[in-house]
């Protein structure tokens, strides 16, 4: 106990020297825990952008291309589906619910989707978090009406009642556009930090208005065409889709009609697990977040070089002190057991301190890093593994502090009570 509070109040009469090395290991702290909690929730962010999906169906193909034109409108795809297909399973007696998606278009590099009003009734993300319109409303009867991402609505200036008009293609620049046929912005979607942001979304009846008059993918010239008012009043029930998502009565069934679509003799079709696929793809890009790991723990290790630098730097300085504890009974171990409590008092100040640092910017940047990025990140308490990390952290604290404390316990014992200047 003596030893302790001589250790406080030698870091007390170096307090500044004191804080700013417990400063460094505080922020590199934070650091190591703010990488791990963003590497943590940036798996189950990732893997919940598209949550209450049971099956992901499209023609078939990889489970990965699947899942990055369906979900990530990324790619696209190999074949499409034919509507009597999408109808086969959306009457299925253990389909709860089936949101058909059509793509091929896009609008000044944004994916365009088409789909029915059930995508913004059943389709989910996050934390099973419902779809919600910041302005305006979903499409209803008028097949040239918009709906768009919150990201597609503020970098593009859009506001309710503009009108826009659709290319074809996924090209950031196409040559073939859709201008005789303009939509209305009726509705503007909160952001969720997930690929809706980035899509403007249209009815089904909207996409089959707008390529009505077109064959074998050349639209018609002269008197071919048909105007949108013409559009309106014909049937635009679409001939087919690019996938469809599905929702089951019991998660049961999923195995039991995921088999069933994947051996349909009606046409080449393949359903995937939307959290299996989601783990495949991440598995590809583990290298990143392994490689930012790495970064944070070598920067946790040069915070606590930098502790162990002051502390040999002081040693030299400190040698008077240290003869007048010998002088007053202190033994050598005790003075290698000041230096080592010393050290272990800094990174237990520093860890304290990170930990703090990090829950306060959880606390500030919570509700912008969820609602532009949509990463959750809970204010929890540490996780078993980042108990882990801030215990190894200490356990590496100790054993530089070991260095200086063997040095001080030779040097104890080379000077005795002499006084080197």
């Amino acid at each position: 106990m003596y030893l302790l509070r001589l250790a406080f109040a030698s870091l007390a009469n170096r307090r500044f020297t004191a804080f700013l090395t417990a400063f460094a290991i505080a922020l590199s702290v934070c650091l190591l825990l703010a990488v791990e909690r963003v590497r943590t929730e940036a798996r189950a962010s990732f893997a919940a952008t598209i949550s209450g999906t049971d099956l992901i169906v499209g023609a078939r193909s990889g489970s990965v291309n699947l899942l990055l034109y369906s979900v990530f409108r990324i790619g696209n795809a190999t074949n499409n589906i034919r509507w009597d297909s999408f109808q086969h399973y959306a009457n299925d007696p253990a389909v709860k619910w089936a949101i058909p998606i059509s793509l091929g278009d896009s609008h000044r590099g944004y994916r365009v989707m088409g789909t029915d009003a059930s995508y913004f009734e059943h389709y989910q993300y996050g934390h099973r978090q419902n779809l919600a319109l910041a302005q305006g409303r979903a499409f209803k009867v008028d097949p040239f009406e918009v709906v768009l991402g919150a990201e597609v609505a503020d970098a593009l200036h859009y506001q309710l009642g503009d009108k826009l008009v659709l290319a074809h293609g996924v090209a950031a620049i196409s040559l073939v556009k859709h201008d005789d046929k303009p939509f209305t912005v009726v509705g503007i979607l909160e952001r969720t930090g997930t690929p809706v942001d980035r899509t403007l979304h249209i009815s089904l009846g909207g996409m089959e208005a707008i390529h009505i008059d077109w064959h074998n993918g050349v639209p018609a010239r002269g008197a071919g065409r048909i105007s949108a008012d013409q559009a309106r009043n014909m049937d635009l029930t679409p001939s087919a889709i690019t996938a469809f998502l599905v929702g089951l009565n019991s998660k049961v069934q999923t195995f039991a009609l995921q088999r069933d679509i994947n051996d349909f003799r009606g046409e080449p079709l393949m359903a995937i697990l939307p959290g299996v696929a989601l783990q495949e793809l991440w598995g590809l890009m583990g290298t990143a977040e392994k490689a930012l790991f790495v970064v944070s723990l070598f920067v946790v290790l040069t915070g606590l070089i930098g502790m162990l630098t002051a502390i040999l730097t002081s040693l030299n300085e400190r040698r008077r002190e240290m003869a007048i504890l010998r002088s007053v009974g202190a033994r050598p171990i005790h003075i290698a057991g000041l230096l080592v409590l010393e050290a272990l008092g800094l990174a237990v100040a520093g860890i304290v301190a990170g930990v703090a640092l990090l829950y306060a910017g959880i606390a500030l940047a919570q509700g912008y890093v969820q609602s532009n990025y949509g990463l959750y990140l809970p204010l929890a308490a540490p996780s078993d593994y980042e108990w882990a990390l801030l215990g190894i952290i200490l356990g590496a604290a100790l054993l530089m502090g070991s260095i200086p404390a063997w040095r001080a316990y030779r040097q104890s014992l080379a000077d005795g009570l002499s006084i080197h200047l």
